[in-house]
């Protein structure tokens, strides 16, 4: 995990804010900075993206090997100082499974970007997020944990996937989508903030 070079730093520096769809996904705009949980952390980038908007973000992640991978990276850029040691201070990580966590935080936006199904065309997922997939599997419970979610989110839940994917099975329909070239955020208000 490199929060502090490459691709996190670049799109730190050039990825258009608030106005990427990420962030209006979340619920960052007009003014408004909710606190978000990042259900499924992963490399931890989504996190550092929102953190960097001013949001406070709990991640939660249930790989022991991945949790540890994001305590190393979190530490390295905190030791950068200036803005990194500000973004990785907006970040708290917890190590467990969201499903058992998720009833005993609190947020105004849940984020979740489960491991994504195979793609149904022949190109080759990126190097590193096939390594992710070895060392955290499947999210075969991706449907459960959304519906947990909607039951724990103060106004939104955010299920990022592919934008050629099918739904996945088993929720209800998003309120509205929010679509990038490849990346889709289906988002689901719940009115209860």
């Amino acid at each position: 995990m490199d929060f502090v070079n490459g691709a996190v730093a670049h799109r730190l520096r050039f990825g258009g804010g608030r106005g990427q769809d990420i962030a209006k996904a979340m619920g960052l705009r007009g003014g408004k900075t909710p606190n978000i949980i990042d259900a499924t952390a992963g490399l931890g980038r989504d996190s550092f993206l929102l953190a960097s908007l001013g949001a406070q973000v709990t991640m939660i992640e249930r790989s022991e090997k991945m949790h540890a991978l994001l305590v190393q990276g979190m530490e390295r850029a905190a030791a950068e100082g200036g803005e990194l040691r500000e973004i990785i201070g907006r970040m708290t990580l917890l190590k467990g499974d969201a499903k058992d966590l998720l009833p005993e935080v609190s947020g105004e936006a849940i984020l979740i970007d489960p491991m994504h199904p195979p793609r149904k065309s022949s190109a080759l997922v990126k190097l590193e997020l096939r390594q992710v997939r070895e060392i955290v599997g499947n999210d075969d419970d991706a449907a459960d944990l959304v519906r947990l979610a909607l039951r724990h989110a103060l106004n939104r839940v955010v299920l990022k996937w592919p934008a050629k994917a099918d739904p996945i099975q088993g929720i209800r329909p998003c309120t509205h989508q929010i679509l990038g070239k490849t990346t889709r955020y289906d988002v689901f208000m719940t009115g209860q903030g």
